[in-house]
């Protein structure tokens, strides 16, 4: 029987091998479960071997393999950790005019503004102002307010976000470690990226290889909003 913790690291390093191929650092790990140091992690990957969950390979950085799950995982979603993108395929759905409130237009359909580019790559230029407004499906919302942005650039291609793509935004200022954000950079430069803390630094993270980690402190950064949805249209 596994701790809440020792569960919550096992679907986290589970999680991000599928997404990554590779797990986590322990700096990552400590920042996912909110732990005070590494240590913790150390004591938590000792005990998830010792109970045959997973195994570390010798004389290799960052080597672990997992060689069974709980037999209730299939049950037990694991925390969300990030984003695994809802896409919704196909029309992008009619245009609205500019000043279309941000409202249901029926029980299962809202309008939201599109606010312009994002960039998924070098920053570019921070968000534009309304240009128009999308009909997007009303669960992919929830709560609170949502703007939309079109995509540009190929750094979250392993987050499953393209070039082209619209992603939908929650109208937040605060993001949780792991969690796909529009940061404003320098009140001049906005981009899509994976959010981290470094210390008393931040970092905003790509998923595509081809593009470094780029770390701020934290007066560099302000969130204007967390991923929660994403549309694709197949020309």
């Amino acid at each position: 029987m596994l701790t809440r913790k020792q569960q919550e690291l096992l679907f986290y390093i589970h999680e991000r091998m599928k997404e990554t191929g590779v797990p986590p650092s322990f700096d990552e790990m400590k920042e996912a479960l909110d732990l005070a140091s590494k240590s913790g992690i150390h004591r938590l990957i000792t005990a998830l071997e010792e109970r045959g969950f997973i195994r570390r390979l010798p004389n290799r950085a960052r080597a672990l393999e997992i060689l069974r799950m709980p037999e209730s995982y299939v049950s037990q979603q694991p925390p969300p950790r990030g984003f695994s993108p809802s896409v919704i395929e196909g029309s992008l759905g009619k245009k609205a005019t500019p000043e279309a409130p941000v409202a249901e237009s029926d029980s299962s359909t809202a309008h939201v503004p599109v606010m312009g580019r994002i960039a998924a790559g070098v920053p570019i230029s921070a968000i534009q102002e309304n240009t128009h407004s999308m009909s997007v499906p009303a669960e992919m919302l929830g709560s609170g307010e949502h703007y939309a942005l079109e995509v540009q650039g190929d750094s979250m291609i392993d987050a499953g976000i393209f070039d082209g793509d619209t992603v939908i935004i929650r109208n937040i200022n605060t993001a949780a470690p792991g969690d796909i954000v529009v940061a404003l950079v320098n009140d001049e430069e906005a981009t899509l990226k994976r959010f981290r803390r470094k210390g008393a630094s931040i970092a905003l993270e790509a998923a595509n290889p081809a593009y470094e980690t780029r770390i701020f402190s934290s007066d560099q950064v302000k969130v204007q909003g967390k991923l929660v949805g994403l549309i694709r249209r197949y020309h």
